[in-house]
């Protein structure tokens, strides 16, 4: 097993592999994370993926996990490319499970997407994804290597809480003018992982969430709840610009909600989190006892 781009998720993935007893590689850039990697259980590989020589990956035959991130800039994702180009001249994984995001549908104005709908991606990093997403598929036709591609939702767990936010008191927007979003609990996404890679159907598509969206605010507000802190103060969205980062900004301007059916059904799994509260209650309790 190997896992391009071995951070948060990768490292999980790889804890859940290793007590299967099966031997996992965890390609890095950092020395850092070279060493959660290990911690892990994992056998770390220091490449950078977009520019090094990919040889020494030993690709072919292999399943893995592509986690790594596009570059930070462009409407195309030059590291899959250097990836698919080192595929052709090595010889292709048996299976290729590609991470995602749900930001390809853009903007939807607040209605149900499901995996039928056509991706009309706006932001940077969505379009660099959705070129992702496609050089992937050709790939994978021309090869005949088998795909699975997860659009994955905001991704939160206990230790991935914006806390420090709220205790800062910054501000978020009013809610009856926020903007439908959508998550899964870090476990959660490890067992989707798992699962596709194990038993997901070649040239499938998965909305990887836990089907229950809420607005942005209210994850903010249910987060201070259970934390005991004060919920964020509230701004009308034409004050946003300047009050809220770049980055929170562009994710003020999509509203989506999105099912999960496909993903539960076809790979028959029962979500450990399915919805945000009972997220939150396990991440406090923890922290309590």
């Amino acid at each position: 097993m190997i896992i391009l781009g071995c951070g948060y998720v990768g490292q999980a993935l790889a804890r859940r592999y290793r007590q299967r007893g099966e031997p996992v590689t965890g390609v890095v850039r950092s020395d850092e994370s070279a060493a959660a990697v290990a911690a892990a259980g994992a056998e770390p590989l220091q490449l950078d993926l977009t520019q090094d020589d990919l040889t020494s990956l030993a690709l072919a035959g292999e399943r893995v996990f592509h986690l790594a991130p596009p570059p930070n800039e462009g409407d195309g994702d030059a590291l899959t490319s250097h990836l698919i180009d080192t595929f052709d001249r090595t010889g292709p994984p048996r299976r290729l499970v590609y991470i995602g995001t749900t930001g390809v549908y853009g903007d939807c104005g607040g209605a149900w997407v499901d995996e039928s709908r056509e991706p009309k991606p706006t932001a940077g990093r969505a379009l660099r994804r959705w070129d992702a997403e496609e050089r992937l598929r050709q790939w994978s036709r021309r090869s005949g290597a088998e795909l699975v591609i997860l659009r994955v939702a905001g991704i939160y767990a206990c230790d991935r809480l914006p806390l420090a936010r709220i205790r800062s008191g910054q501000p978020v927007v009013r809610a009856d003018e926020a903007p439908w979003s959508n998550r899964i609990h870090a476990e959660d996404l490890v067992s989707v992982c798992e699962r596709a890679m194990d038993q997901g159907p070649a040239a499938a598509l998965y909305n990887v969430c836990d089907g229950h969206p809420s607005t942005m605010t209210d994850y903010f507000c249910q987060v201070a709840d259970a934390a005991g802190l004060p919920r964020p103060p509230q701004i009308p969205l034409a004050e946003a610009d300047g009050r809220v980062s770049a980055g929170m900004l562009s994710y003020l301007k999509e509203s989506r909600r999105l099912s999960n059916r496909r993903m539960v059904d076809e790979l028959g799994l029962r979500l450990r989190y399915p919805t945000l509260e009972e997220g939150l209650a396990h991440c406090f309790e923890r922290n309590e006892g």
